[in-house]
């Protein structure tokens, strides 16, 4: 999926539709126990998703988004709005029988259910809105504005992960040079309380910064960090790189290490991180967008916004 192929659409090029990938979404619930966190799900579809590497290069143009976390995410959105699953809280979701029932199905027949209970939702939200707005207008809505409506409303509903500014922050922190984006992380990391050292550049043996982090105020550790300037859409970190952190964590006498990298880590990594000395703390560009955000003053502000139709319910 190269820019030589701009011009064909990226379902074309071999881009799973969020349509398909509804069944993986569910799949993935399952397999994390039932319940999951929208993150966790997302990571989980690429993880174990055939060639997922290869499709997360493909990005939108416009605004350097992936197109297929876009449409993991979309996936997602979509099997709550058909009833495929439950979201009894913000961000968390739930198997429900009718989704445990498609995944029993061949990929053909679950794919047609999710494709007619997709176009009777966007039937029914259509219908609810011209009723709103007192229209006359109840013929049926063409294909493109059945897909118009579904997509408005799946917006509108992952509005709560809408994760533009994280791809915005990401792609500019990306923009940095390998030394100034060590820099950052330190100056970051030191934000929320370690002491740390930069000792980046040649014969750092594998070692970003050094250092401690307290744990009480008695108590301290001694902390390494490495940082991977990996593209936030690139392959992920794997394995074999968080086991030899650890190896040269050790050999620095580091009793806890931090791996931070723009992109994300792999299961077998996220595994490695914990199954041995020292622990690794693995901080993906999802999660440092978050604690960038947190900390309010280094670089990202979020404003509060006002759901006005929230307040609908009290007329």
């Amino acid at each position: 999926m190269d820019a030589e192929q701009d011009n064909v659409s990226f379902t074309e090029q071999g881009m799973p539709t969020h349509q398909q990938l509804v069944v993986h979404v569910i799949q993935a619930v399952m397999e994390l126990g039932g319940s999951a966190k929208s993150k966790e799900i997302v990571e989980h579809v690429i993880d174990t998703y055939p060639h997922a590497d290869e499709l997360l290069k493909a990005t939108y143009p416009s605004n350097g988004v992936s197109v297929f976390a876009d449409r993991i995410a979309w996936a997602r959105s979509t099997a709550k709005l058909i009833g495929a699953l439950e979201q009894p809280s913000r961000g968390m979701y739930l198997t429900n029988e009718f989704g445990e029932k498609l995944l029993k199905m061949s990929a053909e027949e679950s794919l047609s259910i999710v494709k007619d209970r997709e176009r009777e939702y966007a039937r029914e939200n259509r219908l609810r809105r011209s009723t709103e707005s007192s229209s006359t207008d109840d013929s049926e809505p063409s294909t493109d504005s059945s897909k118009d409506e579904l997509r408005a409303a799946i917006d509108t509903e992952a509005k709560e992960t809408d994760d533009d500014w994280k791809t915005q922050l990401l792609t500019r922190l990306h923009k940095l040079s390998p030394e100034g984006f060590e820099k950052f992380v330190l100056y970051l990391l030191r934000k929320y309380g370690l002491e740390l050292t930069h000792v980046g550049g040649s014969g750092d043996e594998g070692i970003d910064g050094i250092g401690t982090a307290p744990l009480s105020p008695v108590l301290s550790s001694r902390v390494a960090v490495q940082v991977k300037r990996y593209a936030p859409t690139g392959s992920p970190i794997g394995r074999e790189t968080v086991a030899l952190f650890q190896r040269d964590a050790l050999t620095k006498g580091a009793e806890r290490a931090i791996l931070v990298t723009l992109g994300r880590f792999t299961e077998p990594a996220r595994k490695a991180a914990t199954s041995s000395t020292p622990t690794v703390d693995l901080i993906n560009g999802d999660r440092l967008a978050d604690l960038i955000r947190e900390d309010g003053e280094s670089g990202v502000t979020m404003q509060p916004k006002v759901n006005e139709s929230w307040f609908n319910k009290f007329e």
